[in-house]
């Protein structure tokens, strides 16, 4: 993996730097592309969508994780970038996050920040991570068709 890029809005924020600790603790690399301070007036497209965008210059290798209230406007954001595929996670179920990876080879990661706990985005993040995309016909022959 070359790099993870992050992204939040004003309900990310904190939790964004949660990820960042976890990230340096587990040895990937990342850019953190905003905000960079707290500020409850920011519109997430702003740094949403450059993250989905330095995903997609080399979407085999990068990957992002994206963060807000839900994260289900953040994935909607993302998803309108061609070659993103980004899943909402706002609740730790295994076997969502590892058939994510598994079967749909999600490329962005859009987190809750508002109904995961820490300790649940730190497990989500590594156990994400560190599941390969299964590579079956079928799983490869459905994505080529978004």
């Amino acid at each position: 993996m070359n790099m993870i890029y992050l992204g939040s809005d004003h309900a990310g924020f904190h939790t964004k730097e949660h990820v960042k600790t976890v990230l340096k603790d587990l040895d990937y690399d990342f850019e953190d592309l905003g905000p960079f301070k707290f500020d409850e007036k920011d519109d997430y497209p702003d740094y949403i969508l450059p993250v989905a965008k330095k995903v997609t210059k080399d979407s085999l290798a990068n990957k992002g994780i994206i963060l807000g209230g839900s994260g289900q406007g953040e994935a909607m954001v993302a998803n309108r970038v061609k070659g993103v595929r980004a899943v909402v996670i706002y609740n730790f179920n295994k076997d969502i996050v590892r058939l994510s990876r598994e079967h749909n080879d999600a490329n962005i990661l859009s987190l809750s920040a508002r109904f995961l706990s820490e300790e649940d985005v730190g497990a989500i993040i590594k156990m994400w991570l560190e599941t390969p995309f299964s590579g079956d016909d079928r799983h490869v022959r459905r994505i080529k068709k978004f």
